[in-house]
């Protein structure tokens, strides 16, 4: 029986014993591969750490002639004792015994040793993941989705699966894949010679989702305190390094809550998530912060420690035209705050992380509640340093003649659509609030990365749907 593999993660750390060398099996991929007649080093990693494994091959191993041909990308196991590196560079290194080529990479392989463009690595989404960029941010997203589950869970939140495909449009834009099992050539079509949805999959248009809340909202309105985590999609047409047509979303929801616990449970959120990523994945982000986005560990312990400053959105406006700072977007009450208004408010005029509250009504979700002032509704908006807006979420509307009276001013809005969610306010409706945060906005965030496209395993956009 072979004995078990050890990561590359845990050999880096090993300690090694008083009274001789640590015997222990690696698997891994070649990064590099140096040889000579005397002796082969290869750096090997298996996507545990940042860090590569020194393996040390002397002639005298079986199959050398064959190690020393060995071509970056080769997937190997290594057998042979942990000792202490005489080479700097590295604290301990594996004197091979025996190694296997499991998987020899043909000289083809794309990902040679020289620095790739990450444009070039988008196009080799398949394997750019053995990259030290790459590697470093899938294992802080996944940090970051380990430490949402338990964020929530340690709250006594309650996880809910939210339908991918519905009939609903949550945000009202319309902007939303269509599902359908009709022939796309030549649909069939009723007697006024529309399409025939009736005879769809589902006898009506339905779509993928574009956010799990309202959904969500139904089940907060009978266990109080819920979250949605899930891929949601939206069809727009933009190229822009923010937005992609599938993504996650997290997405909590909390009866009896009201504005100001939405704010407080966001700005606990997101110090937990940089507190995870600062403290789990130290090794990852000071590569981050070196090679990536310098001043990026300094930024996010700032946001884990700050005290987010709270102002309305008509402070806010106030606030920029009173700065005196010509902005590319004038800014005027009634209009969305551009991220360029955002930045300014966090890192020049308040210096921290910001809640926006009470936005006019006219520029936000239907769902959203009503203001005693009849302009505004209780939205919020986290405003952070460098991105600008990072969390929106609000109180929701729970009011049934309110949302009716909203459903027919609105010639987008179908009651009929709409009539199950109308019943949550006619049967025991209540208080409650949630958020919405894009799950790779926060990678992005985190990571120092400025490209939606390279915090998601294979990124889908405009004209891109690969692998």
């Amino acid at each position: 029986m072979q004995s078990p593999r050890t990561k590359i993660a845990q050999a880096l750390q090993a300690e090694i014993p008083a009274d001789g060398a640590l015997n222990l099996r690696v698997k891994g991929w070649a990064r590099t591969v140096r040889s000579g007649k005397k002796v082969t080093f290869i750096s090997l990693n298996d996507g545990s750490s940042f860090g590569s494994l020194q393996v040390v091959v002397p002639p005298e191993v079986d199959d050398y002639e064959a190690i020393t041909h060995l071509t970056t990308g080769s997937a190997l196991s290594v057998e042979g004792e942990l000792i202490e590196s005489p080479a700097k560079g590295q604290r301990v290194e594996l004197k091979a015994t025996k190694v296997e080529i499991v998987g020899k990479a043909d000289p083809s392989y794309p990902l040679q040793k020289k620095r790739h463009g990450f444009e070039f690595l988008r196009e080799q989404a398949h394997l750019r993941v053995r990259t030290n960029t790459f590697g470093a941010v899938f294992r802080v997203r996944s940090a970051l989705a380990q430490s949402v589950h338990r964020f929530f869970g340690e709250r006594g939140f309650y996880y809910i699966h939210t339908p991918i495909i519905t009939a609903s449009d949550t945000e009202g834009a319309g902007e939303m894949f269509r599902v359908t099992t009709l022939p796309v050539g030549d649909p069939p079509r009723d007697d006024e010679g529309a399409v025939d949805d009736k005879q769809d999959f589902f006898a009506k248009p339905t779509f993928l989702t574009v956010s799990g809340q309202l959904n969500g909202e139904t089940f907060a309105l009978g266990l109080s305190d819920i979250y949605t985590f899930g891929p949601t999609f939206r069809a727009e047409n933009s190229n822009t390094s923010r937005h992609a047509s599938e993504f996650w979303m997290i997405e909590p929801e909390m009866a009896w809550h009201d504005l100001d616990d939405d704010c407080q449970l966001a700005e606990d959120f997101v110090k937990a998530m940089l507190k995870t990523a600062l403290e789990d994945c130290a090794e990852d982000l000071a590569f981050f912060d070196k090679r990536i986005d310098k001043g990026l560990i300094e930024r996010l312990t700032k946001v884990a420690e700050a005290d987010f400053a709270r102002i309305t959105y008509t402070e806010a406006v106030e606030l920029l035209e009173k700065s005196g700072k010509s902005f590319e977007f004038p800014v005027e009450w009634g209009k969305n705050l551009q991220a360029e208004h955002e930045r300014y408010i966090t890192e020049e005029i308040l210096g921290r992380p910001t809640f926006v509250v009470d936005y006019p009504k006219e520029i936000k979700a239907f769902y959203m509640r009503r203001n005693d002032d009849g302009k505004t509704v209780a939205a919020m908006d986290l405003l952070v340093p460098k991105i600008g807006e990072l969390i929106g979420g609000s109180q929701r509307e729970e009011r049934l003649d309110v949302l009716e009276s909203i459903f027919a001013s609105d010639p987008h809005l179908s009651v009929e659509d709409y009539d199950w969610y109308l019943d949550t306010r006619r049967f025991g409706t209540a208080p409650h609030a949630g958020f919405g945060l894009g799950f790779e906005r926060l990678v992005m965030y985190a990571t120092g990365m400025e490209n939606i496209r390279d915090v998601i395993p294979f990124p889908r956009t405009p004209r891109t749907c690969e692998f």
